[in-house]
């Protein structure tokens, strides 16, 4: 599940990134390399876990696959929270400058 709830989010923040490639001036491509990173990381993990578990590794416990769409949703909330501090960070737009320069 965290393997795929990473794909979900490398996808959907591509699709962003491509719709406004040109310009990125809200720096999606970094939402789209810490995501595919995460995709990549887990996959690792999946090919790992399937050589040590072979045909258990398709038969997981119900709450095992909560516990990992858990973490998957952590993951992904992470990498949120990390680009919006690069977003606060790097100000393309200018919008902390003004409301900081405004007081």
């Amino acid at each position: 599940m965290t393997l795929l709830t990473a794909v979900f989010a490398a996808v959907i923040s591509t699709v962003v990134w491509y719709r406004n490639a040109p310009g990125d001036e809200m720096k999606v491509s970094i939402l789209c390399f810490m995501y595919w990173g995460a995709s990549l990381m887990w996959l690792v993990d999946a090919i790992f876990e399937y050589a040590e578990l072979r045909e258990a590794y398709f038969t997981p416990e119900p709450a095992d696959m909560l516990n990992d769409f858990f973490l998957g949703i952590s993951v992904v909330a992470l990498g949120l929270v990390i680009w919006v501090v690069i977003l606060l960070v790097k100000d393309p737009k200018g919008a902390v400058k003004k409301v900081l320069l405004k007081k």
